[in-house]
């Protein structure tokens, strides 16, 4: 069955670069979300004014992959203990966010954030965002599979 997931990583060309190789995953779109303007185009995003974090929107089959296994991924890609930052990208719209879809993504999402922050696998504590799945807005075409039309492939941490 098809399913989506929304995820917040700092700069949406690696995260998206990341899922979009991942065995299971049909196909992968970058945007906008979380924010209070209407279609915000990427300059304005950049301002930090309008709310909306970059974001990768996966559409997937979770038959072969689960929403657990994606959430994997989402950790292990960037560093969810920065707030408004990710590498040399500092600002809101970098933040580490998860728009879950529905209860049961939201409560795997909260679920496996505790059990991270339990274990002590990050040296800070774990402030990624847990957020409904709001406001979405599909990014500028150039930004699609930006990485992967350069001939390039993941950012690095």
């Amino acid at each position: 069955m098809k399913s989506k997931a929304t995820f917040g990583a700092g700069c949406f060309w690696g995260i998206e670069s990341v899922f979009r190789d991942s065995d299971g995953v049909l196909d992968t779109e970058v945007g906008y979300a979380g924010g209070d303007s209407p279609d915000p185009s990427y300059e304005e995003v950049c301002t930090g004014t309008t709310g909306h974090a970059e974001v990768v929107q996966v559409e997937f089959d979770d038959s072969l992959i689960s929403y657990t296994e994606l959430l994997d991924i989402f950790w292990k890609n960037h560093d969810p203990t920065t707030r408004n930052r990710q590498g040399p990208d500092v600002g809101s719209q970098y933040r580490s966010v998860i728009f879950f879809h529905d209860a049961n993504q939201e409560s795997q999402a909260q679920r496996l954030m505790v059990e991270l922050d339990n274990a002590k696998v990050y040296r800070s504590p774990i402030v990624t965002e847990l957020l409904p799945y709001t406001n979405y807005f599909r990014a500028e075409e150039y930004h699609q599979q930006y990485l992967a039309k350069r001939g390039m492939g993941h950012c690095g941490l």
